[in-house]
């Protein structure tokens, strides 16, 4: 149970990173607030789409 745990919290933490670097790239290209956002939110829900993607690829194998 708490391997679960510590790997959905590093999941989120490295989710936000990207994040968060994907909106200090927008804001320094010239993007406004609301764009930067944007694409730190579709960065974010892209990382934790791809772990969900990778979690049951590999309960998938494993099962």
């Amino acid at each position: 149970m708490s391997v679960v745990l510590l790997t959905t919290a590093l999941v989120i933490v490295v989710a936000l990173l990207a994040a968060v670097g994907t909106g200090k790239l927008a804001r320094m290209d010239g993007a406004t607030y609301p764009a930067a956002l944007t694409r730190a939110a579709t960065a974010f829900a892209a990382v934790i789409t791809l772990a969900a993607s990778v979690t049951a690829a590999l309960a998938a194998l494993l099962a």
